[in-house]
Parts: structure tokens; C-alpha cells; sequence
């Protein structure tokens, strides 16, 4: 007996030792002097590769780095031309990054499948979504993933110069959404693409001073278009129209929504019938190209565009000001382009890549935004973003109209993931030179090749 108690105290000792030793250990990790978990941060598929936006992304990831011992961010900064197929190439390799941003809905589509499904982080960790403007978080969901958290957001308004209505005695367009626009002889009407229509005729001027609905109007000499639609993207003009899709919804038969049917001879026929838009050929001449849009001339009355086209707008003259969108078909949307971060599913360390990413979009936003040149998408810093935008310009700009423009934004996105993506694209490119080029077409049959073509590609 005597024997055996100090066996057995001394296996106690030895087994309290261990114990504590492994306490000690895990208390060390927890301490902060394990390895922090390392994260990378993957720009540019968007903007982001200029100088001083990337000494700005660089000090908020120094910031961030400085006040959390358990995580520690890498900025990683490839050029935009070549971003894509790095990124494809080291997500291939398995050595993709964890954050991936600022991108565009049309740039993560390219990685469809591939992003983090944020939905139970943000359930989770009680992220709260009401402080961004209404229909700001739908943005980023494609179908029932929740892509990204609102950050920066560019909704469209219309564009118009209030000089060339006073001069053809008409009044402005609404700027309040729902408000009916008034002739001068008292007639009100709804503010929809048919208003519009009658606007950019009257608006259609040419160089003897006759706009194209007056007799002898001369459509060969054209000084000032009534209307300029975006043209850059079939899909974006479609959208202005009503969101939607080419995907029919089971991921392999191609359709042609209805409103970007409309939309697309609306453009159409704008060009080639009405002519109160300018044709492909016009567009490109150096007289009515401003700066890569027609409106920057200052020889178009109206335009849809997005909200960065600031960025040349005052080419238009001091008289330009933002209307609410038309609607069609009793239905209002401002297709808007959307910026934010996304995580990649393969993340490693996908919890602490959310709390980098609330990051990003919470405390480093203001930072982040200012160096974008990006609406933010919570509507508290939305009042300073204009006051400093506004500053740019000699006239005063009714902003309350983008704001208010936030809650018809396009969803479905038009830019939204579609099978065989790019080859798409491609089409739709094609068939927009065309249109923009060839008088003479029949857009019913134009409208069913087109969808027997991109047909065949997702039948491939």
C-alpha cells in the first residue's frame, strides 16, 4: 500500500502536468501568438489599378492589419486586362484568393458558381441590411445566392439639357417618380417611352432649324438628336425597358423577353424610321461623339446612363440636369451598375474573410468609395458623396433623383450569369453593329435569328 500511493500521485502529477501544459498552449493561440490566418484581397476585375486608388485600398488593408492580431490581409493588385484570366488561371491551380473586388455583376458572371453564398454569414452575424437603400441588397443576390453586400451602386436617370427644351417651348422632364409629364397646351401624360418618343421628335432639329415632325424636316442633316439610348450593351438598353433574361429559367432554352424586344425596336427604329436617334455611323463622328458618349456633345436633348458618366458630362454645356426614368408598360427601372466584394467559395477561411469583407464595406467604405468615385450604397453617406460631386460642376443638379432611382434598379441584373457567357456576348454584339449600321431590317425576324443563334451556342 505504502508502495503504491506514490505511483499514483506521481501519475496524477505527470497527468495535471499535461493538462496544463495543453491549457497553456491553446491559451497562447488564443492570445494572438499562433500564426494568424493570412487572407488575400484580389483586385483589379474592376476598378481599382489606378495610383492613388491603390495607395488608398493599401491603407485600409495596413489599418485593418494593425488592429487584428488573428488575420492578416495581403492586397494583391493585378491590371484589369489581364485580372480575369489570372484570377481563372490561380482559381484552377487551387490558389485562388479569398476576397476578390471592387467587381461588377457582368465580372463576377464571368465566375459564375464560384463565389461565396454570404446569406448564413449574414444571418449569423446579425449583419443588418437596413441601413442601404431599399432593393440595394437584391443587387448582389443571383438567383438564391447572396453574392455580396451593398457597396457601391450607379443607377441610371435620364440625362437632359434643360437649354434645348426652354428653346423648343417644352417643359422639363418629371423628376419625381410617378409624376406625369405636361404639354404646353395643358395635356398631361404618363411619363413612359411613348412621352419620350414624342419629346426627342420635337427635339430633333435640323440644320435649317425644321425638327422632325414638322414638314421638310431634312434627316440627312441632323445638328441635334432628340434622344441618345445606351448602346454599349443589348442587354443594359433592354433592361431600361423591364429586367429580365435571356435564360427561359431552365439554365439551357434561350427566349427574348418581351421588353427588350421593345426596347431593341424602339432603338431601332428610333435610328432608321423616326430618326430622333443617331445612327451607328453618326454616332461615331467626332461632332456628335463627345468623349465616347453622345451627350457629352451637347448636341443631344436627352440620354439614359448610368451615374459614373459624370465623369464627362459637363462636355454637354452648364445647362444639363437628371430626370426620372420613363416606364414602359406601367413598369419603372434604372438599370444600375453595382461594385462590391465577393468571396470565393474556395475560400479557406471563409468566416474570417466575411469579417474582412464587413470591413470593407462598413468602416473602410468612405475611404474605398472616395478613390472609386462610387454612390455609396448606404444612404447615410449619400448626402456628403453628392455635396462632393456637385462641387464639380457650375449648375445645380436635382441628385435626389438617383437616390430615389435605387429602388427600380434592374432585377433580374441584365448582366446577370447566362449560359456560355462570353460567346453571348459576342452575339449580341455583333447584332447591335448590325442594327446600328443596316437600314432596312426586319426586326421580327432579326429578333428570332438572334435567338436561334445564341440557341445553337448553348446547345454546344
Amino acid at each position: 500500500m505504502n508502495g503504491t500511493l506514490p505511483r499514483l500521485l506521481a501519475a496524477l502529477t505527470a497527468i495535471v502536468s499535461v493538462v496544463v501544459l495543453a491549457a497553456c498552449t491553446a491559451g497562447t493561440g488564443a492570445g494572438g501568438d499562433a500564426a494568424p490566418v493570412q487572407l488575400r484581397w484580389y483586385c483589379c476585375l474592376g476598378t481599382g489599378e489606378q495610383a492613388d486608388q491603390v495607395k488608398a485600398q493599401q491603407a485600409v488593408v495596413d489599418e485593418f492589419n494593425a488592429r487584428h492580431r488573428d488575420i492578416k490581409v495581403k492586397l494583391d493588385v493585378v491590371p484589369y486586362n489581364s485580372a480575369r484570366d489570372t484570377l481563372a488561371t490561380q482559381i484552377a491551380s487551387g490558389k485562388g484568393p479569398d476576397i476578390v473586388g471592387p467587381v461588377g455583376v457582368g465580372g463576377a458572371a464571368a465566375f459564375h458558381g464560384q463565389w461565396l453564398d454570404l446569406g448564413p454569414f449574414i444571418k449569423a452575424r446579425g449583419f443588418d441590411l437596413r441601413p442601404y437603400s431599399e432593393g440595394a441588397a437584391d443587387l448582389y443576390r443571383i438567383g438564391s445566392v447572396q453574392e455580396g453586400l451593398p457597396f457601391a451602386i450607379y443607377p441610371s436617370t435620364l440625362y437632359y439639357k434643360a437649354d434645348l427644351f426652354e428653346e423648343a417651348g417644352l417643359a422639363e422632364p418629371p423628376h419625381k417618380y410617378g409624376e406625369k409629364y405636361r404639354w404646353p397646351d395643358g395635356r398631361e401624360a404618363e411619363w413612359n417611352y411613348e412621352t419620350l418618343r414624342e419629346l426627342a421628335l420635337r427635339l430633333t432639329v435640323d440644320k435649317n432649324g425644321k425638327d422632325a415632325t414638322q414638314q421638310g424636316f431634312d434627316a440627312g442633316n441632323i445638328v441635334q438628336y432628340g434622344f441618345e439610348p445606351a448602346r454599349d450593351d443589348l442587354r443594359y438598353q433592354g433592361s431600361a425597358f423591364g429586367p429580365a433574361s435571356l435564360d427561359a429559367g431552365d439554365g439551357k432554352t434561350v427566349k427574348i423577353p418581351e421588353p427588350w424586344a421593345d426596347a431593341w425596336r424602339f432603338f431601332y427604329d428610333g435610328m432608321w424610321k423616326d430618326r430622333f436617334i443617331m445612327t451607328g455611323p453618326v454616332f461615331e463622328t467626332d461632332r456628335f461623339n463627345g468623349d465616347g458618349a453622345a451627350f457629352f456633345s451637347g448636341h443631344v436633348a436627352m440620354s439614359v446612363n448610368f451615374l459614373w458618366s459624370t465623369y464627362g458630362v459637363a462636355g454637354a454645356g452648364p445647362d444639363w440636369d437628371v430626370a426620372a426614368m420613363p416606364s414602359h408598360d406601367g413598369r419603372t427601372t434604372s438599370p444600375t451598375s453595382a461594385d462590391t466584394f465577393r468571396i470565393l467559395a474556395g475560400s479557406k477561411h471563409p468566416d474570417k474573410a466575411f469579417e474582412f469583407l464587413s470591413h470593407l464595406v462598413g468602416p473602410a467604405s468612405n475611404k474605398l468609395l472616395e478613390a472609386y468615385g462610387a454612390m455609396p450604397a448606404r444612404t447615410a453617406d449619400q448626402d456628403a458623396f453628392f455635396t462632393k460631386l456637385g462641387a464639380q460642376f457650375t449648375n445645380t443638379v436635382d441628385w435626389q433623383v438617383v437616390k430615389d432611382s435605387v429602388r427600380f434598379a434592374d432585377t433580374p441584373h441584365s448582366e446577370a450569369h447566362t449560359p456560355k457567357y462570353n460567346q453571348t456576348l459576342a452575339v449580341l454584339g455583333t447584332y447591335r453593329s448590325r442594327w446600328m449600321t443596316k437600314d432596312g431590317l426586319d426586326m421580327d425576324a432579326e429578333l428570332t435569328r438572334l435567338r436561334a443563334e445564341i440557341q445553337k451556342i448553348w446547345d454546344r
